[in-house]
């Protein structure tokens, strides 16, 4: 149930409303009461359980706006239940989750599926329903229908929109519905049958290559397609130096466009693949030391607006075997937030620029409630410990999966707090 709270003498950072301080964060019930930056009277607190979070970051609750839920269909790798309770492990109080589900979400009963289980949940869920139907790329799903559904945005992520016809239609019907278009951009003639980055490593690995341009190629075709249409697209977990190079580009121009990066492609480079290691496996791969540079560039400037895990749990029925046919993806829910740190420690990223893209600009994005500490705002807050330091480890994995490349190592910093309306889904 939801009740009183009094996070005392933390740093608040509240980019929304333009605050960063030492301070007390007051909730009451399942909304914020107040940020007193010179501590909160006592009159209001009278009865408030008190959390003492000196030396800790009280923050608006993080926002995970690429995840795979697994559910319905494939619940033996995650379900909504395991998966945002890993979400609040994470400090992330909503997530939104991508349509390729079986069945996919292309459908008004998916998406009341989705929503009905999430009432139980650790974290807000917002269903990305399908730009096509089945994701064959053939025709439109149901905007409309998903939309008054529940749906906040499209995608066919997992595969691209190939048809630059039903891409440009999607664009233009989205704007009668106010869904965001999700692109994932792959140019498919070019990256089928590759299994990492193509180069010298995937060479001497025997492996098939996939190079960065089947990436930036479609990234071209969905800017233009939104320049032409005048709305708005976001690119899905971008890699490539020259896909932030033309996202750039085309933001200058005023090209309407968002983009994400995921923690996998500012902490890791292709190297992690070697001796065919298929937790490092995913589509688009790990790229080079200069791509991850640009990526984390691209964080530190504004190109980039979102870092998202897209979080693809698999179980070791797909990742236990030969390379070239372990499924492709990582979790990432419960390792985000540590390696997204390492960016403000390595003075990339400004504590506030840090909530601006893992909470403020998601839910603006996307559209929904979340990134504010304002009074009268939902009370979905993450209490962060800059300091801690950790051993990742399988153990303390909440996901059913554990398809991490990070096992093993050493992480600084956590959630220690995740309320939701004013509820603690997660403790620490």
């Amino acid at each position: 149930m939801s009740q009183a709270w009094l996070l005392q003498n933390g740093r608040i950072i509240d980019p929304a409303n333009n605050i960063d301080g030492q301070g007390d964060l007051l909730i009451d019930g399942a909304v914020i009461a107040g940020i007193f930056p010179g501590g909160a009277p006592p009159e209001r607190t009278a009865g408030a359980e008190v959390v003492d979070a000196t030396g800790k970051w009280i923050v608006p609750g993080l926002i995970d706006m690429h995840v795979h839920l697994r559910e319905p269909g494939e619940e033996y790798k995650e379900t909504i239940a395991s998966g945002t309770r890993a979400a609040a492990a994470g400090g992330f109080t909503a997530v939104a989750c991508m349509p390729n589900t079986k069945p996919v979400n292309d459908s008004e009963a998916v998406t009341a599926l989705i929503l009905a289980r999430a009432q139980e949940g650790s974290a807000r869920v917002y269903p990305v329903g399908a730009i096509s139907q089945g994701l064959l790329g053939e025709a439109l799903a149901p905007l409309g229908e998903l939309r008054r559904a529940g749906a906040v945005a499209v995608s066919d992520d997992g595969r691209p929109v190939t048809n630059g016809q039903l891409m440009r239609r999607a664009l233009e019907y989205s704007a009668n519905h106010e869904l965001l278009v999700i692109s994932h951009a792959e140019e498919l003639s070019l990256s089928e049958n590759g299994v990492m980055h193509e180069g010298a490593l995937a060479t001497s690995l025997g492996l098939r290559g996939i190079p960065p341009i089947a990436e930036e190629i479609m990234i071209y075709r969905d800017l233009a397609l939104a320049r032409y249409t005048g709305r708005p697209v976001h690119i899905a977990h971008v890699s490539t130096r020259e896909s932030v190079d033309l996202i750039r580009r085309a933001k200058a121009q005023g090209c309407r466009v968002t983009a994400e990066t995921a923690p996998h492609y500012f902490s890791l480079t292709e190297a992690a693949v070697d001796r065919y290691n298929t937790r490092a496996k995913m589509n688009p791969p790990l790229r080079t030391v200069d791509d991850v540079a640009a990526i984390r560039a691209g964080l530190a400037d504004g190109t980039l607006d979102a870092i998202a895990t897209d979080h693809a749990p698999h179980s070791e029925l797909e990742k236990e075997v030969e390379f070239d046919l372990a499924a492709n993806g990582v979790i990432g829910l419960e390792t985000a937030l540590p390696l997204a740190l390492a960016l403000v420690r390595d003075s990339l990223l400004t504590p506030r620029r840090l909530v601006e893209v893992m909470s403020l600009n998601p839910a603006r994005i996307l559209g929904v409630s979340g990134g504010s500490l304002a009074p009268g705002a939902p009370a979905d807050v993450t209490v962060i410990d800059p300091e801690t330091r950790f051993v990742f480890t399988e153990a303390e994995i909440l996901s059913k999966s554990r398809n991490s490349p990070f096992l093993g190592w050493e992480l600084q910093g956590r959630a220690v707090l995740t309320l939701l309306a004013g509820r603690v889904t997660f403790r620490r």
